[in-house]
């Protein structure tokens, strides 16, 4: 009897066990797919606002150097970004949104258009800074289909991608996005390669043109720095009455020791003439050293020269009378870090060829001086 009793409390003992490592592998198994599932999904993004002051010059916004995003008197909003992002083994997406002045100035060629180019409506797509799909259809080709930000220049669009707080000339007046399909390859560990085809730049939303531009890319990537060469190429309005613009764009910057860093943005950008004119348009070289100082605080300086030909951009530097003109324009900035706050206080001097600004009376000069305070929460 007490032999058949201990028999049956063993089976049961045993049944017990069993079920209950049945439950936690199963319940072990269930956190591990929804852990896996939602550790495919981030949200993640920044906002920022800033403050500026002229020296010597008015400050009404009348005023300001002739680059993106913090060209407002006092105390300016930049925006709210929120980039939330799918990241599956083969395919995924990214939808990067905008609100504020900064985004709206970096979405200003979104909204749908007419067939010569103007704005039908309203701009529908100015919240929509990257709406994009991709497919990784090998380890070393990747698929890329719908908005994203250029490929171009060092500088970009959110204020955590740049050291400066203000941006260059370059940036400002290069492509900000594009709208298309673009393939990469990893060639080797250290080279890799890209081409596209795309709407004419930053019409991101529609083609009102009917016309493509074509984009490559070669790059070398290795532990200390990386350096980019890049080609957009194609006719950027209506046929017949815009040229062919062409673009070629070095990028890259390099870790020369643990507390230096140097990075060079160079471009030169022609569009050619319908008629018999010259060709017309713009080039420039920045560096940008930055020195580490302490573990939250970093300085670094933006030296930039950036010069127009043949009237290739107006109201940007001031031209003479063959269409010429150009600036030099040096940005001082440090970079404070309190935890996920970063402060960035800058001075800047842009110094035009031409008369372009006007001082305190209202006189014009060749020459700017001001500062900025920029404050930025990256999450």
């Amino acid at each position: 009897m007490f032999i058949m009793k201990t028999k049956t409390v063993t089976t049961l003992f045993k049944k017990v066990c069993l079920f209950s490592l049945a439950l936690i592998s199963f319940s072990a198994i269930a956190q591990e797919e929804e852990k896996k599932w939602f550790d495919n999904f981030s949200v993640n993004g920044s906002v920022d606002g800033y403050f500026r002051y002229n020296f010597g010059a008015q400050n009404d916004n009348s005023t300001a150097p002739a680059t993106s995003f913090a060209n407002q008197s006092g105390f300016a909003l930049g925006m709210a970004n929120l980039i939330v992002g799918y990241e599956g083994e083969k395919v995924g997406f990214v939808a990067d949104l905008v609100f504020g002045p900064r985004g709206t100035d970096a979405t200003f060629a979104s909204g749908f258009f007419d067939a010569g180019g103007n704005r039908v409506g309203d701009a529908t797509a100015n919240v929509i800074n990257q709406l994009y799909a991709y497919w990784n259809v090998t380890e070393k080709f990747k698929l890329t289909f719908g908005n994203f930000n250029t490929f171009l220049g060092y500088e970009v669009i959110s204020p955590t991608g740049n050291f400066n707080y203000s941006t260059s000339y370059m940036f400002s007046y290069g492509p900000f996005s594009h709208t298309g399909l673009k393939a990469d390859f990893a060639l080797s560990d250290k080279w890799s390669a890209m081409v596209a085809i795309m709407n004419p730049t930053d019409f991101t939303e529609n083609n009102p043109f009917d016309t493509y531009i074509f984009g490559a890319q070669v790059g070398y990537a290795v532990d200390n720095g990386s350096a980019y060469l890049n080609f957009r190429y194609g006719n950027e309005g209506e046929p017949g009455l815009v040229g062919p613009t062409f673009q070629v764009d070095l990028t890259t910057g390099w870790d020369l020791s643990e507390k230096f860093y140097l990075g060079v943005n160079t471009t030169y950008l022609t569009t050619e003439d319908q008629g018999d004119a010259d060709a017309s348009g713009f080039y420039g070289v920045a560096l940008y050293p930055q020195v580490k100082a302490t573990d939250n605080f970093s300085i670094g300086l933006r030296g930039e020269y950036f010069s127009v030909f043949n009237g290739g951009l107006v109201d940007v530097v001031g031209l003479d009378g063959e269409g010429d003109g150009s600036v030099i324009a040096a940005t001082l900035t440090g970079s404070y870090d309190i935890g996920d706050l970063t402060l960035k206080p800058e001075l800047r001097l842009d110094s035009t060829s031409e008369d372009f600004f006007t001082d305190n009376d209202g006189d014009a000069t060749k020459s700017l001086s001001s500062f900025v305070l920029g404050a930025i929460y990256k999450f």
